[in-house]
């Protein structure tokens, strides 16, 4: 699996379900997510290396439970 379209697909997940967690999506709906993600890269084309960078670094915050990392 394309390591990018999976991270933007996880990002988008917390984005629109913030109550549930990725591991525990069915695989349909991750695949859904997955479709969104290469969407928006397409779309996104050269600008996609620092809105990865950005999602990274939120995702981490959010994992580690920052306060306001999901804010």
């Amino acid at each position: 699996m394309d390591y990018t379209v999976e991270l933007v697909a996880q990002a988008i997940h917390e984005a629109a379900q913030p109550a549930c967690r990725w591991d525990d999506e069915a695989t349909f709906r991750k695949e859904r997510f997955r479709e969104y993600a290469r969407n928006a890269i397409t779309l996104l084309d050269d600008d996609i290396g620092v809105l990865l960078l950005a999602m990274k670094e939120a995702l981490a915050e959010v994992r580690l439970g920052i306060p306001g990392a999901a804010a």
